[in-house]
């Protein structure tokens, strides 16, 4: 396993950084300022949009899709890049068109969709003149089991017709989300793994009612569309808007899920970065006691144990987008996994170390720790629960 960075991705990672210090960090207070200014608003702000045009003429944009219409990388060369957008969560991914949930929604646009269906929603996502969500998550059944899923696709001479309930839809609470990626059941009688379907629901078909946002620890994530609860209520949409094959959800969901989690993975161990940044700075310009933080031998091994854990997981993630990038995702399921598990727990200790570092100052808005803290916290729900990965992860420990 070689991770040496090649020129372009040093060349990437360059340009990036230089975006990153002189244009993205500078932006985190004004995109604030815009979202207090606008507090009803939910679309995205002014400074985004900026941000945007900037990165698109810097050759920044779509770094995360490896095929048509990305920038052509490698998970391997992705990783240095997702990583150094993590330093800005609110700001660089957007700046970028490298946020979740669209990336994820383009991927499986890219690898499953029809031809019309790219060009109707594909191509503005990836030119960012819409957003999507991706609806999956109920609030009636236990989603760590997707196959529990209770929303019904029911097939209805040309149409397929939506009724269920849907929550955590990231990035529906903004109007530009346009397309809403729906799963469903098609069968319910089916194996248990081919009763699940996708399709893809214009956001203003009938029956749609988006009903409420939803806030992770009070964070509503207002300055990027938030997390809705929808409700489809007997949604009549084309045959045509079926996303690959009727019992196909399941499979297409694994393998959505299985770059989103890594993408999570990367950009976590750039927040860990940020946070001991912000820590070495803290603990070398305040004293307590007569002397500097940094002299307090407990804090010195905080800030040790943090390196030692974002050397290590940072390891194993880039061995995780080699596995992918050589063998592929099915043969890369335990790192992927591992990654998954590992990361945002490591990451979300980081976090409570460096909120300690900083006192009352780390549980207020005056830092990004706290917000940090929170989003680190939902990545161990996100995507699977920590325990579901564990229990999958040693079970394939026994097979061997």
């Amino acid at each position: 396993m070689d991770f040496a960075h090649d020129e372009r991705t040093t060349d990437l990672i360059d340009r990036l950084r230089t975006f990153l210090d002189q244009e993205i960090i500078p932006a985190e207070h004004v995109l604030a300022e815009q979202v207090r200014a606008t507090p009803n608003d939910w679309h995205t702000r002014p400074i985004v949009r900026a941000l945007q045009q900037k990165a698109r003429e810097q050759g920044l944009w779509n770094l995360f899709l490896p095929g048509e219409g990305g920038a052509g990388l490698t998970n391997l060369q992705y990783a240095p890049l997702a990583e150094l957008t993590g330093w800005s969560m609110h700001v660089a991914p957007y700046a970028l068109n490298c946020n979740a949930p669209d990336t994820g929604n383009m991927e499986l646009l890219a690898h499953f969709g029809t031809a019309e269906q790219k060009r109707q929603w594909l191509e503005p996502l990836l030119d960012a003149r819409i957003r999507s969500s991706f609806c999956m998550t109920e609030p009636d059944v236990g989603s760590s089991d997707a196959t529990q899923i209770a929303t019904r696709i029911r097939r209805d001479g040309d149409d397929f017709v939506i009724s269920g309930r849907k929550w955590w839809s990231t990035g529906a609470m903004n109007p530009e989300a346009q397309l809403l990626i729906v799963m469903g059941k098609t069968d319910p009688d089916a194996p248990r793994h081919r009763q699940q379907s996708m399709i893809l629901v214009p956001r203003d078909a009938e029956g749609v009612t988006i009903v409420r946002p939803l806030t992770v620890f009070g964070y509503d994530d207002r300055d990027h569309g938030g997390h809705a609860e929808i409700v489809f209520d007997d949604v009549r949409v084309p045959a045509t808007n079926l996303l690959g094959g009727e019992g196909e959800g399941f499979a297409m969901a694994q393998a959505r899920l299985g770059p989103g989690r890594i993408h999570h993975c990367m950009r976590a161990i750039g927040m860990a970065e940020r946070a001991l940044s912000l820590v070495r700075d803290r603990a070398t310009t305040r004293e307590t006691f007569g002397r500097p933080i940094a002299d307090q031998g407990v804090v010195r091994e905080w800030v040790a144990e943090s390196r030692i854990q974002i050397e290590a997981l940072r390891l194993l993630v880039l061995k995780t987008a080699w596995l992918m990038d050589t063998v592929g995702n099915r043969e890369a399921m335990t790192e992927i996994q591992s990654i998954k598990i590992a990361v945002p727990r490591a990451v979300q200790q980081i976090l409570d170390r460096a909120i300690q570092v900083f006192g009352a100052a780390g549980l207020s808005e005056d830092t990004p720790l706290a917000e940090m803290f929170a989003g680190a916290r939902a990545l161990r729900l996100a995507d699977g629960p920590d325990e579901v990965h564990l229990s999958a992860l040693g079970k394939a420990e026994f097979r061997r």
